[in-house]
Order: structure tokens, then sequence, then C-alpha cells
């Protein structure tokens, strides 16, 4: 997808987000439903994440993602969007997603012409007990990235049109604690030897391609 229709699609997001497709999201094999606190949204530390377009060097679009590092806790190892818990500073939700991008990979936002667009679906993640919200930006460019070797394995530069509707999904099977799940994963050619996409990060790619590939009039 050409970074200049991803512009025109993505520059004004519809008031009704459309779901992320329904294979994305993780299933126990037990047959028995997820089991979360009742008090669990209500008192989840608010978090943000910064999904970030921007053309490569033959105008193509794409999004920034991470590989974060192995270490002792939730969400070794995963692929995601740079950002994290918000902090008593911040004003607001986008300031912590550029913030955590500054801290995670050197994002200088005047540098790139960097512009927010909006959020997308805000969601809650039991595991860690995040409330996180995508916050959607626009970059004129490519910089040399800095990430920060303590958090970020490497930086991918991905094609937003791997995640598109049509784009292949892998259903992985695995043991997470004491559950068996099955789960829909994208499969990145700039990740070939590495961990596949899933989770909280292929919900907000599934649903930003959704909102690529929606009609004009269902984007208004």
């Amino acid at each position: 997808m050409r970074y200049s229709e991803a512009v025109a699609r993505l520059e004004s997001l519809p008031d009704a987000l459309p779901a992320p497709p329904e294979a994305l999201v993780p299933i126990r094999l037990d047959g028995a439903p997820w089991k979360l606190p009742a008090e669990g949204a209500a008192t989840a530390r608010p978090a943000a994440v910064l999904v970030l377009i921007a053309p490569d060097p033959t105008g193509e679009a794409r999004v920034v993602l991470i590989e974060r590092t192995s270490y002792d806790g939730h969400h070794s190892g995963e692929i995601a969007f740079p950002g994290g818990a918000a902090e008593p500073g911040d004003p607001d939700l986008a300031s912590t997603a550029l913030r955590e991008a500054n801290e995670e990979i050197g994002l200088d936002p005047p540098t790139v012409g960097l512009r927010i667009v909006g959020e997308l679906e805000p969601f809650w993640i039991p595991v860690s007990n995040f409330r996180v919200t995508p916050i959607v930006a626009f970059a004129d460019h490519l910089p040399a990235w800095r990430p920060d070797p303590r958090e970020v394995a490497r930086i991918i530069e991905a094609p937003l049109a791997s995640f598109l509707p049509d784009a292949p999904i892998t259903t992985i099977e695995r043991d997470v604690r004491e559950w068996r799940i099955r789960y829909g994963a994208y499969a990145l050619a700039e990740i070939a030897e590495g961990p596949a996409v899933w989770g909280a990060t292929a919900r907000i790619l599934g649903q930003l391609g959704a909102i690529l590939a929606a009609e004009p009039a269902a984007r208004r």
C-alpha cells in the first residue's frame, strides 16, 4: 500500500471502529471462557502505544514495530508497538505514547514531521492489567532509530499491506501458564526467524487493516 493512500484513508478515523478479525482472538482449548476479575477494567493502569506509519524510500507505507528483549515478565520477547504505562507527568495518553517511543526507539517527533491522527479502540490486557489506547500517527520519513538495548531487541518496519483483511493469518497453539490456547497471528517476512505477531499487537493491526479496507462512506 502506498503511503499517500494510507494517509488519505486514515486522516479521518471513523467514529464506529470495525472489529479486528475474529481469527486473531485467543481462545482456551478446554472450552472454558476467560475469567476476568470483575474489578479488572476499573483498576487497570492506563497505557498507550504508538501506531506510527511512515513511507519507506520507495513510498510504500510502513508501520513501526519492536521486538522486546527477553526478560522475566509479561510480554517478554514479543512483537509490540512502542509504548507503555502512563506516568503522572503525562498530560494525556498521546503524550504517553510519544514519551515511550522516544525512550524505546529514539523517536524525535519534530525531526520526522510527526502528526497524530487519533485513537483506535482501547482495550484491557488482563495478564498485565493495563488498559491500552493505541495512538495513530503519521511521519514524513523513517529516521535512523536509536533503540534502547534494555527494552528493544530490534525495530521492524513492517509493510502496512501485511495487515489488510486479505493478509494470511496463521493459527498457532501453545501453552500459556496453565492454559492451552489457540490464536491467530501474522507471520512477516521481515521477522522470518523471529516470533509471529499476535495478541494485543495483532488486534491493533487487524483493526487498522479493517479501517484501511473499508469503503469511504463506512470510514466517515
